[in-house]
């Protein structure tokens, strides 16, 4: 499983999550066609491709603007869990999760047209955010593990 979160371009507090369980390939661009979509001019319609092999997660750059981590431009990268990727020199921040997380199948709001609201709630010590999905609420700990509570 992969965790992408969108990172709010000042605080870089989560905006908005999508998880995939069993992708081969996963899009991100501001074309409509992409699994992830970003509107952003530094954006190109299709930016970066997150390939999942045998061996892990890899991270393909095809973005006019480049891509970044750590303000390196990169190519072609294997993914580490809890990196922050950036599109274009100075465009959005995309946090990257891998592997196991706290959160239960049949909770994970995996569909990239969730939206997540736009205020924190407050949460308990241990977590560090929490933000209001249809039909619950996502929060975010420590470590970044995401936990999904079903207020349904």
């Amino acid at each position: 499983m992969i965790t992408l979160t969108l990172l709010h371009p000042i605080q870089s507090v989560p905006v908005q999550s999508w998880c995939f369980e069993c992708e081969s390939v996963v899009r991100i661009g501001r074309s409509n066609d992409n699994d992830v979509i970003i509107y952003s001019a530094v954006v190109s319609r299709h930016h970066v491709e997150l390939w999942n092999h045998p061996y892990g997660w890899e991270i393909i750059n095809f973005g006019a603007n480049g891509t970044y981590v750590d303000d390196r431009p990169i190519a072609q990268v294997s993914v580490a869990d809890g990196m922050t990727i950036r599109l274009g020199n100075s465009g959005p921040k995309i946090r990257i999760r891998v592997a196991a997380t706290n959160l239960q199948p049949s909770k994970i709001a995996s569909s990239p047209q969730g939206e997540l609201a736009s205020q924190k709630q407050e949460v308990s010590p241990e977590k560090l955010t929490a933000w209001s999905v249809a039909g619950g609420i996502i929060e975010d700990d420590e470590e970044g593990a995401q936990t999904h509570i079903d207020l349904d």
